[in-house]
């Protein structure tokens, strides 16, 4: 074959093959670029606070109808039956029982014959579990004519100073005075009473507190159980 025209042919397979190679980025590339700009969403996180806690447990109460619940401690059981008619306080505290915010707190107020207080301690996970559901307070229902009996339950108020004792959402404390606590009604919602388990909290009322009131051998929640 003539030199010339194998050059020829040669040439003709280069400019062939050349006109494969892209001169483009594929479509991967261009999604890779145009993902890699795009800004992230970020996920809102639902908060309580003054404003909307009321509105959030009108809608809550009516889907979660529970009123069982049960305290288990290292001392035994307490089972505390929640009032229907008091429905803040009630679908609260199912509310933050499902949210697992009681597992692993204290009664960390004791006061013998009279409350043992529980929801709090100083521990910064509880700062920080509290942090991730709200800020909020609950306004008294005291004219339910619910008194505070020995084995009912009750909200304390804020320790902020509020003249309509607006109560602290995340504790509770149970009446263990045998003749009752009635200097508490009208200050303070009752919201359910113990259906059994009345010697665990006597048991947890005569153990020796530091001068801060709080229990001397920790009376730590295990878990709180919906029956």
């Amino acid at each position: 074959m003539h030199v010339k025209n194998i050059f020829l042919i040669f040439s003709f397979l280069i400019l062939t093959s050349c006109k494969d190679i892209p001169n483009k980025p594929s479509k991967k590339i261009i999604n890779k670029q145009v993902n890699k700009n795009k800004p992230k969403l970020k996920k809102e996180v639902f908060l309580l606070n003054d404003k909307n806690a009321i509105p959030f447990f009108f809608n809550y109460e009516k889907e979660n109808k529970e009123n069982q619940v049960r305290i288990v401690t290292d001392y035994g059981n307490i089972d505390i039956q929640l009032y229907k008619d008091t429905p803040y306080h009630r679908a609260n505290f199912i509310f933050l029982t499902k949210k697992k915010y009681f597992d692993g707190e204290y009664f960390h107020r004791v006061v013998k014959d009279f409350i043992i207080q529980g929801g709090n301690s100083d521990n910064r996970s509880t700062s920080k579990k509290r942090r991730a559901i709200g800020k909020y307070l609950l306004p008294p229902d005291t004219k339910k004519g619910h008194k505070h009996h020995r084995g009912v339950i009750s909200m304390p108020s804020s320790e902020i100073e509020n003249p309509y004792k607006l109560a602290s959402p995340y504790e509770f404390f149970i009446v263990q005075k045998k003749d009752g606590a009635y200097h508490l009604d009208g200050d303070y919602t009752a919201f359910g009473k113990v259906i059994d388990g009345m010697s665990v909290v006597d048991k947890i009322a005569n153990l020796k507190t530091d001068k801060r009131e709080w229990p001397i051998e920790n009376v730590r929640f295990k878990t709180l159980i919906i029956k």
